[in-house]
């Protein structure tokens, strides 16, 4: 098993340091790396060799699940460049937006309340529009701009849209 231990994600995937990557590129490094260290081929192997394949199979897996969520590559990209986006203590959020995540999370509470499937399925697709233009600001601030500290503020509202279209989905349950 020829793996370092000291690579990062994208390194051993062999993949840029960049928040837009090719999707297919993760998939087919990934099902290459687990064809070589997956722990069934060592089966017969001496128990340092098992260990060391179970060991390297949860860190391709770690490593491949962190890459393929946008929010959790975008925030491995930033604790990469030494910045914790999700830091306990850096709440603050523009007035703006604030005001916005109440306007919707009203929306929202009205249309359980009033069993609004409509009002439901025209709030989420305001929300993932709205994702989506965040998505794409986060990519120009990670993979252009280098600006990583203007990327974590993005990437907290990112989290916001993120439980707030959870909610959503949950609430069509509740309806439904």
């Amino acid at each position: 098993m020829p793996l370092d231990f000291s690579k990062n994600h994208f390194e051993l995937f062999a993949l840029p340091m960049t928040f837009a990557i090719d999707a297919d590129q993760l998939d087919q490094a990934y099902r290459g790396i687990q064809s070589e260290i997956h722990p069934d081929k060592f089966a017969d192997a001496g128990d340092a060799e098992q260990r060391l394949s179970m060991q390297w199979s949860t860190r391709v897996n770690e490593a491949y699940q962190t890459l393929r969520k946008p929010f959790e590559r975008a925030r491995y990209l930033l604790q990469l460049h030494g910045v914790d986006a999700m830091d306990a203590k850096n709440t603050s959020m523009p007035a703006d937006f604030l005001m916005q995540q109440m306007e919707w999370r009203e929306a929202l509470m009205d249309a359980v309340e009033m069993r609004d499937i409509s009002a439901l399925e025209g709030l989420e697709k305001e929300l993932k529009l709205h994702a989506q233009g965040l998505h794409s600001q986060l990519a120009g601030l990670l993979d252009e701009q280098g600006d990583f500290v203007a990327a974590g503020n993005v990437l907290r509202k990112v989290r916001f849209m993120d439980k707030l279209l959870e909610e959503i989905d949950a609430a069509y349950e509740d309806i439904e």
